[in-house]
């Protein structure tokens, strides 16, 4: 890939012709890029579930309403019943893949046993499956006009109200979604 576009730590933005229901209006998070394909989870399409509710189907349980309360979002139609989670600081957890100095992602009970306990990291966002492409079908997709690649915040994804993180994240591309065309167009 040392030609070749790589999308770790951006942000994947659904274009506005993109029907497909898993994908519609969504931002994904591209965790890694390499040439065996790539990995990401979506972080604008929350499930009627709460992290109180995956606790408790895990055994575990908390004290603290604002984790108990805390929605859970579907990351991508791959393997649903896995769970991650995304936070910041990186940390020392186990099972984790540093995505950039600031940002990790965890697929480890221990980590969610140290959330529910309130020690968990300062941000944190707990999603269900993830969304893969193999080996060139991303980039495939973003030349037939699926996707847009912008820049990674963190505060789209840890802060801002999920009904805004699509429009956020193409601006923060330069890209004024309610302005593009479905058409698909190269010079």
């Amino acid at each position: 890939m040392s030609n070749q576009l790589r999308l770790s730590n951006q942000f994947l933005i659904a274009m506005p012709s993109l029907n497909d229901p898993n994908f519609s209006r969504s931002v994904t998070y591209i965790c890694q890029h390499n040439d065996d394909g790539a990995m990401g989870v979506i972080i604008n399409h929350p499930l009627e579930l709460t992290l109180g509710e995956v606790l408790g189907d895990m055994g575990l349980s908390t004290t603290q309403d604002d984790v108990r309360d805390s929605t859970v979002f579907l990351g991508g139609p791959v393997q649903c019943e896995r769970g991650f989670v995304l936070h910041q600081p990186v940390g020392e957890w186990e099972a984790t893949l540093n995505v950039s100095d600031e940002i990790g992602i965890t697929a480890s009970r221990s980590l969610l046993a140290s959330i529910a306990e309130g020690k968990g990291p300062k941000n944190s966002i707990i999603i269900l499956g993830y969304a893969g492409w193999s080996a060139g079908q991303l980039e495939q997709e973003m030349l037939a006009n699926s996707w847009l690649s912008g820049p990674a915040d963190s505060d789209i994804i840890f802060n801002l109200p999920v009904e805004q993180r699509w429009q956020a994240a193409a601006t923060c591309a330069g890209v004024d979604v309610t302005r593009l065309s479905g058409d698909i167009g190269h010079a």
